[in-house]
């Protein structure tokens, strides 16, 4: 561990600055030394630093205002002070700013080593710590969400890219699912070929044969130069067809043999060329019913559906709207300098209340304009559009209700029971206690519905 880890030394007296630099890189430390705080902040050339060694009197910028601004780093190093006039009332203030220890001088050079042992594998236990809790914040690819339909999904995920057929991707429009299609990238064999996305309903029709297969030089009018399709873009990589229900009858015959025999044929082309490609689709409509209406071909159907994942709508989703609420609110704030901290109790009650049918696409946006409007460091009731302040968990689940009844296909009473759960906890924002109180179940049931599908 040691060879990697970064360090290094602020101290205007040379012999000194120079003696902590031989011992330290006799441990195998990386070490820089610094004469001065300013110096050390004027730097921009440094490693990332693991560990700052500080004297507390220098010149200029003194160590405890280095500390201060040190501090304020997205990943602020460890901090070990040191003085020639040290008190206890000075320790006690340097570690109450955030220094990690404090040494005094003259220096015992074997207790400055073993400081700087601990406090470097403390730093990187905290580090793990705080990996590993990102991880069971947030899926691959950006996806965010730790309530169980997400987590489920992303185990689906995992196990569709580790295999390399088609996948079909299934969800309402606002949901995720091109996240949900570069996921399966990041985690494939794939992952450093590239990655291209495209809507089949923004291309005009006249076009997308050769926007997805090329054409030749002279194909036709204005071809003045041949060009790669889509297809052979993302060669060795993966492509996603958004919306892949608009595809016309035609085009779907020729994706269907580039999927069968991994060959195709540029527009005024006459010479095939070889592509490797896996297609991921991604629809909000149902594919099978187009199949019965003859508008989509079934054979694609079926060879699109080796792998289908379903995106689950942001209502289903419970206490991830508040973690994606706060994260849309920290982006905004990091982009835009506003001090918005928080929303409401009110305010979230309402988010939670309400139905999202534009689902994650549609809370963003929500956000955003709250974040305009507020002018304090809370967003209220008052700054969610208007649509949002009178829907009730009531309204959500008879509109669920209805959808479900005029679908041709029936959910489960398994999936009857996993929704209503979701929209109890979302309901009561993850009270177990009082989600189970509601449900009429002891809590011990509750939890072991919560978990059967972990």
């Amino acid at each position: 561990m040691s060879r990697q880890c970064q360090i290094a030394v602020v101290e205007d007296d040379p012999g000194l600055r120079e003696l902590l630099l031989e011992e330290l890189d006799a441990e195998g430390y990386t070490c820089v030394g610094f004469e001065s705080a300013e110096a050390f902040l004027q730097s921009d050339s440094l490693a990332p630093i693991d560990l700052l060694v500080s004297d507390i009197r220098l010149p200029g910028i003194s160590g405890m205002q280095l500390l201060q601004q040190v501090k304020q780093r997205k990943t602020a190093p460890a901090m070990l002070l040191i003085t020639a006039f040290g008190t206890v009332n000075q320790a006690v203030d340097a570690l109450k700013h955030g220094a990690d220890d404090f040494l005094t001088k003259p220096l015992d050079m074997e207790h400055l080593l073993l400081s700087v042992k601990r406090l470097l594998e403390h730093r990187a236990l905290r580090a793990e710590v705080s990996r590993y809790r990102q991880l069971q914040q947030d899926g691959p690819a950006g996806l965010i969400g730790r309530s169980r339909l997400m987590r489920q999904l992303y185990r689906q995920i995992e196990q569709v890219a580790a295999a390399d057929g088609s996948v079909l991707v299934l969800g309402e429009s606002g949901t995720g699912k091109e996240l949900v299609a570069r996921a399966i990238h990041e985690l494939s064999a794939r992952r450093q070929q590239p990655f291209l996305a495209v809507n089949c309903a923004g291309i005009p029709a006249e076009l997308m044969e050769s926007e997805f297969f090329g054409h030749a030089a002279g194909a036709f009018t204005g071809a003045s130069q041949a060009r790669a399709g889509l297809l052979k873009q993302a060669d060795g990589g993966t492509l996603l067809l958004d919306e892949i229900g608009e595809m016309p009858l035609p085009l779907q015959a020729k994706l269907l043999r580039v999927l069968q025999e991994g060959r195709l044929r540029a527009v005024g082309s006459d010479q095939e060329i070889s592509v490797d490609v896996r297609i991921v689709a991604a629809t909000h409509q149902n594919l099978e019913q187009q199949v019965a209406a003859k508008v989509f071909r079934e054979d694609l159907f079926y060879r699109l559906e080796t792998f289908s994942l379903a995106v689950p709508p942001l209502r289903q989703r419970g206490d991830d709207i508040e973690l994606l609420a706060h994260h849309f609110l920290t982006q905004l704030r990091e982009q835009q300098g506003k001090i918005v901290s928080q929303f409401s109790p009110a305010a979230l009650d309402k988010l939670y209340r309400y139905r999202f049918p534009g689902n994650v696409r549609e809370l963003q946006n929500a956000v955003e304009r709250a974040y305009t409007f507020t002018e304090t460091d809370t967003i209220d009731v008052e700054h969610l559009p208007s649509r949002m302040l009178e829907a009730s968990v009531s309204e959500a689940a008879l509109n669920d209700t209805t959808e479900s009844a005029s679908s041709d296909h029936w959910p489960t009473m398994q999936q009857v029971q996993d929704d209503y759960v979701a929209k109890v906890m979302a309901h009561t924002r993850g009270n177990k206690a009082q989600a189970a109180d509601i449900l009429g179940v002891t809590r011990r049931t509750l939890y072991r519905w919560l978990d059967q599908d972990d």
